[in-house]
């Protein structure tokens, strides 16, 4: 694959100021010297200089533009890079790329150009996939999670853990090679609390609501019996008049869903429709959606009326949520309380009073997200699987089984662990990696 050169527009596709069309491979020169001419150059192109000139197809201009060439191995995939800046017209990018591929470059595939940095060396896999989760990111916490993943964070742990595993390994090894020197029963002892810390700290690694949270955002459901405020609650959160607010109960029958940034977290928030008795088919429908939200969610706002007593439709929501994270929003600060009402965050949906302290509140529902070693699905499923093979290593251990028997769990879990830094990978898993990248990284 990498005798080949690769053409392809880095950039997001459709209208904009600058393109970029990204070329690597051995063929990188070249095929710039062909398609652009660089003001006043007359030798060949110096290595990380851009170049100011004209995109030429077929010999003639096609656009202004800028261009830089970056030689082996000081660039992304440490073959020869060439980038062509361009203005973002699409028929000027598919013009130069049509012009690259009758020169012989061929289209790359999703992820081919990280693909090709990660068999060249120059990142390992978990490295890779964190380019993926930078691009993906829609808040600062992803984000940070996503340059954590760059720097090496996942990867630094996972290596941590194998040098770790190669000790305890290492021990085996010497009672199975010097059994005269070495007790197998004491070595087994000293190496038994090791192995269950490992597995312990693969586990405590691996947090999935963390790392929804970060990929999709905080999923928050605003419930409550009808007229209570939730549309207005809604509206005044997301900043804009998303939901319809009438006087008339029950105006809401579907869920209506909005999103926004809180402290770098992304925030969905889904108002729903006001639960209370009904006979109306349509309205039960909607119920019936609304307390399946309650469940699925990471937190619930139970909005009540602060002028009004409880009802029987409050205390059965009130129940509803016992159990699940929720928190109480006494809307209408304005109103004197009624009695009987439970603590709660006093706000008001009309004014925007209370509206600070609330935000807060939510956000504390995402403290730390993002935080943990390990924040991409892959890598957690692997870790989870060799914490797997090391508590069957120490269930062994404690059955007194042979050392030796109990090292085929331990380098089971040796070779999950190689699977998230690239050391011991298949095609058909760099396939399933690099298939999930845009085209053009």
């Amino acid at each position: 694959m990498q005798s080949t050169t690769i053409a392809a527009q880095a950039t997001a596709p459709g209208k904009g100021g600058i393109a970029i069309v990204r070329i690597s491979g051995p063929e990188a020169d070249p095929l710039l010297a062909s398609v652009f001419c660089a003001a006043g150059l007359e030798g060949p192109f110096e290595s990380h200089r851009m170049y100011y000139g004209h995109v030429m197809v077929h010999g003639a201009p096609l656009d202004e533009g800028m261009a830089v060439l970056m030689r082996s191995p000081r660039s992304y995939t440490r073959e020869d890079v060439a980038e062509v800046h361009l203005h973002g017209g699409e028929f000027v990018v598919e013009q130069l790329l049509q012009a690259l591929y009758s020169l012989g470059a061929q289209p790359a595939q999703p992820g081919e150009f990280t693909r090709r940095a990660f068999l060249n060396g120059r990142v390992d896999l978990g490295r890779a996939e964190a380019v993926m989760q930078m691009i993906a990111a829609t808040g600062e916490r992803a984000a940070r999670a996503g340059l954590r993943g760059l720097q090496g964070g996942a990867s630094a742990f996972v290596r941590r853990a194998q040098q770790q595993l190669m000790d305890i390994l290492a021990g085996v090894a010497a009672s199975l090679d010097y059994p005269d020197e070495i007790d197998e029963q004491q070595a087994t002892l000293n190496l038994l609390p090791q192995t269950r810390a490992l597995a312990h700290s693969l586990r405590a690694a691996c947090d999935q609501r963390s790392a929804r949270i970060l990929e999709s955002g905080l999923e928050v459901v605003i419930c409550g019996r009808p007229n209570v405020g939730k549309s207005s609650l809604l509206n005044l959160l997301l900043g804009e008049e998303r939901a319809i607010v009438t006087e008339e109960a029950g105006t809401t029958r579907d869920i209506i869903r909005g999103s926004v940034l809180l402290d770098g977290v992304r925030i969905n928030f889904a108002d729903t429709a006001g639960i209370r008795q009904s006979q109306q088919r349509v309205e039960q429908i909607g119920i019936r959606l609304a307390e399946k939200a309650m469940q699925g969610a990471d937190l619930t706002l139970i909005v009540l009326d602060q002028g009004e007593p409880l009802i029987q439709d409050d205390l059965r929501i009130l129940e509803m949520v016992r159990d699940l994270p929720h928190l109480v929003v006494l809307n209408k600060s304005d109103l004197p309380p009624a009695q009987g009402l439970p603590q709660g965050l006093l706000i008001s949906a009309q004014t925007g009073e209370g509206l600070e302290a609330l935000r807060k509140a939510i956000v504390a529902y995402a403290e730390h997200v993002g935080e943990g070693a390990l924040t991409l699905e892959r890598h957690m499923r692997l870790a989870a699987r060799a914490a797997d093979a090391l508590e069957e290593a120490a269930a062994a251990m404690e059955k007194e089984e042979p050392l030796d028997l109990c090292a085929v769990h331990l380098h089971d879990a040796l070779s999950v662990l190689g699977e998230v830094t690239g050391d011991n990978v298949t095609e058909s898993l760099l396939d399933q990696v690099f298939s999930q990248f845009c085209v053009g990284k």
